[in-house]
């Protein structure tokens, strides 16, 4: 599984008790906090671009 490096709140493992969500205004790309949410396997980039294309 390819890591992207890119954060957002929808893929945090402290998404659900996040008492940050509200307040940080780039959707979670600079929190602190931020654990990916292993459970959500990350697609790499070449299957998404062959996804768009079908």
């Amino acid at each position: 599984m390819a890591e992207t490096g890119k954060q957002h709140c929808v893929v945090c493992a402290w998404r659900e008790n996040c008492a940050k969500k509200f307040r940080v205004t780039d959707g979670g790309a600079h929190c602190p906090d931020f654990t990916r949410d292993v459970t959500i396997k990350a697609v790499p980039d070449t299957d998404r671009d062959q996804q768009r294309e079908d």
